[in-house]
């Protein structure tokens, strides 16, 4: 599908009115760049790719950025593409980031613009889909880029526009990916910011309302996989083997037990999940290996190292007990997303300044992660939530992000566009 440009006589006509003379006007930028972004974002949705892949998206992104008269640089981290725009005006500099990539999920949303993608991840036969929103947040920030460039001479400082590819995860596990390899190969090198921000479309809030915190937000995240060696043996005969199935239930209902009696979960929050459990090739054979791959989530450094020392040291003493053998793998993927306090007190009034005051609510502790944590870590930063749930649906029972029914209200694009570029236009040109 063909994605139309915004006319140079457009930003012309924008650029003209009273508004933009004397100082950035959201509400009209927002609107001028309304329906590319919705354009935009079927197009990407229809195309999605996984991380370290985002080739096409990548194309599509740094041809827009040409078009605005910007110079972008590309193929950081694989795939990612930066670009700064400088105002006409001395000020500060801030860094708006996006993330490109999709999920090794089928689509089950029966859209006309629904992805048909099929790849291969991890060595499986997968679908690809844009469940998680990251259609939506560079289409955003292609409209936040756009509306920006057509008012630049009135706009103080510069901005740097950052799209990241593979925040979902690196394509094998432990690998450097996403943000932190951006960080790596110097993004931030010759531009530092004085802040980056970030959004995510979230379908625990209604369309037109947007979520913030201060402080702790989000997860870490660690990807984790553990591996049980016992012997293998017929299936008639267990006990001429060890079963690593059995030891490695053992250790899974141990894991659980462990965070519900040994972890205080009162104070902070943490999630240890299983999301494979793979063994075995014949029913009547038990094998000599079973795996498990996870995820956990933790909002304290201390917690987490806590809790991965009793991880380990259950699995290890679920398989002594057995005559079987375990080795716990933790790869850290992405530290606890933290807003910066003093960023978040002066970025609230922006957010309520776009949507409404009361359409500002404070969001409670999310137990997901991202990686936009690394960019925050370097300098200060705000990432809030932008509520994706149609009207008339509840927040609550609405197929959650990263499901194959995530539907995304596309009123959503509109007020992603408005937040950001009202919570540039404020930190740029406060004195």
């Amino acid at each position: 599908m063909r994605t139309p440009i915004i006319a140079s006589a457009l930003l012309s006509a924008l650029l003209a009115t009273p508004a933009f003379a004397q100082q950035p006007d959201v509400a009209s930028g927002a609107k001028a760049v309304q329906a590319q972004v919705v354009a935009w974002r079927r197009d990407i949705h229809q195309h999605p790719e996984l991380g370290n892949h985002e080739v096409r998206t990548a194309k599509l992104v740094a041809d827009q950025l040409r078009r605005i008269g910007l110079q972008p640089r590309t193929g950081i981290a694989h795939t990612g593409v930066v670009a700064v725009l400088k105002g006409g005006k001395p000020g500060p500099r801030i860094a708006l980031r996006a993330d490109m990539d999709a999920l090794p999920v089928t689509e089950q949303t029966g859209l006309p613009f629904a992805s048909k993608v099929k790849t291969t991840y991890r060595g499986q036969d997968v679908g690809v889909m844009h469940a998680c929103g990251h259609d939506a947040h560079v289409a955003i920030l292609l409209g936040v880029a756009t509306a920006l460039a057509a008012q630049k001479e009135n706009l103080p400082g510069e901005v740097m526009f950052v799209f990241q590819p593979s925040e979902e995860g690196p394509p094998n596990p432990g690998e450097n990916f996403g943000a932190k390899l951006m960080l790596d190969e110097g993004v931030f090198r010759d531009f530092k910011p004085d802040a980056v921000f970030g959004l995510h479309v979230w379908a625990g809030l209604p369309v037109g309302t947007i979520g913030v915190r201060s402080g702790p937000m989000l997860a870490a995240a660690d990807e984790w996989s553990l591996t049980v060696r016992g012997q293998q043996t017929h299936g008639s005969r267990p006990w001429d083997g060890v079963d690593p199935i059995t030891v490695a239930a053992q250790i899974l209902l141990g894991t659980q037990s462990m965070i519900a009696r040994q972890v205080n979960i009162a104070a902070t929050p943490a999630v240890l999940t299983a999301g494979q459990f793979n063994a075995g090739v014949r029913f009547n054979i038990i094998p000599d290996e079973a795996r498990m791959v996870g995820t956990l989530r933790t909002f304290d450094a201390k917690q987490r190292e806590d809790i991965i020392a009793r991880f380990r040291r259950t699995a290890e003493d679920f398989a002594h007990a057995s005559g079987a053998s375990a080795k716990l793998e933790v790869a850290a993927n992405a530290p606890a997303t933290v807003n910066d306090p003093e960023l978040t007190t002066r970025v609230r009034p922006s957010l309520q300044r776009a949507v409404g005051e009361a359409n500002v609510v404070e969001m409670p502790l999310v137990t997901v992660a991202e990686d936009f944590a690394q960019f925050s870590n370097t300098v200060p930063g705000v990432y809030f939530f932008v509520g994706s749930t149609a009207p008339g649906i509840d927040p609550a029972k609405a197929p959650i992000n990263h499901s194959p029914h995530f539907m995304l209200d596309e009123q959503a694009l509109d007020v992603g566009v408005r937040a950001m570029l009202q919570v540039a236009v404020d930190y740029l040109g406060a004195p």
